[in-house]
């Protein structure tokens, strides 16, 4: 714990001292311009893996990337998408997956969860990404782990089509929507274009949309 009470306290001495005008400014509004959803894995950090500053980015982090479809009874994820949406007004939405998703794994290697039932509970909302990847022929562990990721994004873009504020966004044509993986040993991006519903580099084709107003 010391070690993050170091780092509050260099974060005030450097940090807070070099945006202090950034801060003040914030102290009252924010206008972020992204919804990002990520996974709450330690080594996924949104503003890092984007080199944004605070107020930059609306984040909602969770295991697994995941966004349930719009039901009934909206939890938390559902709260935070519509008011990123219908009061803050992005303009885009990241899902963003990654390699070695702790998640991922366990919905791949069909891992018991009795001793979880939250975690199990909630997986569930990636139930038909793991029935597509699992039906389809992988070359070995990692390919069909490293599909499943992919196949996770996309179906949480699909989840997130369920939403009204995004659904009314989209026919508006004032939002964007991208899928996203990370690869934490090389640290490129692959992002799903929609067109050819293929992942492409990000590097190489920076435009790719999985959804474009």
């Amino acid at each position: 714990m010391q070690h993050l009470i170091d780092g509050f306290r260099k974060f005030q001495r450097e940090a807070f001292a070099q945006r202090s005008d950034l801060f003040k400014h914030l102290a009252t509004t924010q206008n972020p311009g992204t919804l990002f959803v990520s996974c709450s894995d330690s080594r996924v950090v949104p503003e890092l893996l984007t080199q944004q500053e605070p107020g930059d980015l609306f984040v909602i982090r969770n295991a697994g990337n995941i966004v349930p479809s719009y039901g009934p009874e909206p939890g938390g994820v559902s709260a935070t998408v519509e008011y990123a949406v219908a009061v803050l007004g992005v303009s885009d939405i990241v899902i963003c997956g990654h390699s070695d998703c702790g998640a991922m794994t366990a919905i791949s290697t069909c891992t018991c969860l009795d001793h979880l039932p939250a975690v199990a509970n909630w997986l569930r909302h990636a139930e038909s990404a793991k029935v597509i990847n699992a039906a389809r022929q992988h070359v070995s562990d990692a390919a069909r782990l490293d599909a499943l990721v992919r196949e996770n994004v996309v179906a949480q873009l699909a989840n997130l089509k369920t939403h009204p504020s995004v659904a009314l966004a989209l026919e508006q044509g004032r939002l964007n929507l991208h899928g996203w993986v990370y690869d934490i040993e090389t640290g490129g991006i692959d992002a799903l274009d929609g067109r050819s519903a293929r992942f492409v580099s990000l590097l190489e084709h920076p435009t790719t949309r999985a959804h474009a107003a």
